[in-house]
C-alpha cells in the first residue's frame, strides 16, 4: 500500500514525504528520549532523598541513647516555671552580671513569651552601653548550657556619640520546662 502511494508520487513529492517522515521520526525520538531522561533524573532525585532520609533515620537510631540521656538531663535540670516573678528574677540576674563588668543597662522591660511545645519562657528586653571587652564578658557570663538563658534577638553597634562605647539591644529569655513536663 505504501509502495503504491510512493509510485504515484513524483520525485519531488517523494523527497518531501521522506523529509516529513524523517522530521516526525526525529521529533518522536526527541520526545521519547527527553521523557526518559526526565524520568531518570526524577528517579535519581527521589533515590537521593530516600537515601538522605535513611541516613538521618540511621543516625537517629544510632544516637537514640544519647537523645534519651539528653531528655533525662533536661527533665532533671530545666527549671520549673513559677509565674511572672521569674521574669523579674531574670532581670535581676542580668543586672547583677552587668554590674560585675560595669555594663550600663538602660530601658529594662520584662514579659512572658507564648508557650512553645518544648518550653515556656519569660524575657527581659534591655539596652546596654559599655566598652567592647566588658560587653563580651557580660554576654559570655549570661549564657551557659545549664542556665537555659538564650538571646532571642541581639543588635550591637558602635555608639555614634562615643566610638569607644558599644550600644546593645537584647531580648534575653529564660526557658522553663513545659507545663506538661513540670507536673
Amino acid at each position: 500500500m505504501i509502495a503504491q502511494v510512493l509510485q504515484r508520487m513524483n520525485r519531488r513529492e517523494q523527497v518531501l514525504a521522506g523529509l516529513v517522515a524523517l522530521v516526525v521520526f526525529f521529533l518522536a525520538n526527541l520526545f521519547l528520549w527527553s521523557w526518559l531522561f526526565r524520568a531518570i533524573g526524577d528517579s535519581r532525585v527521589e533515590v537521593a532523598k530516600r537515601k538522605q532520609a535513611h541516613n538521618e533515620q540511621t543516625v537517629l537510631l544510632r544516637e537514640s541513647d544519647l537523645w534519651s540521656k539528653r531528655e533525662q538531663w533536661l527533665r532533671e535540670h530545666q527549671p520549673v516555671f513559677h509565674g511572672a516573678g521569674d521574669a523579674s528574677a531574670l532581670l535581676d540576674q542580668l543586672k547583677q552580671i552587668a554590674g560585675k563588668y560595669s555594663v550600663l543597662i538602660e530601658n529594662p522591660a520584662i514579659g512572658n513569651s507564648p508557650s512553645a511545645g518544648a518550653y515556656q519562657s519569660v524575657f527581659a528586653s534591655i539596652e546596654t552601653k559599655s566598652p567592647w571587652p566588658p560587653l563580651v564578658h557580660f554576654l559570655y557570663d549570661v549564657q551557659a548550657p545549664d542556665a537555659f538563658i538564650v538571646f532571642e534577638s541581639a543588635n550591637i553597634a558602635i555608639d555614634p556619640s562615643d566610638p569607644t562605647q558599644m550600644r546593645g539591644k537584647f531580648k534575653i529569655a529564660r526557658w522553663y520546662a513545659p507545663v506538661s513536663a513540670a507536673k
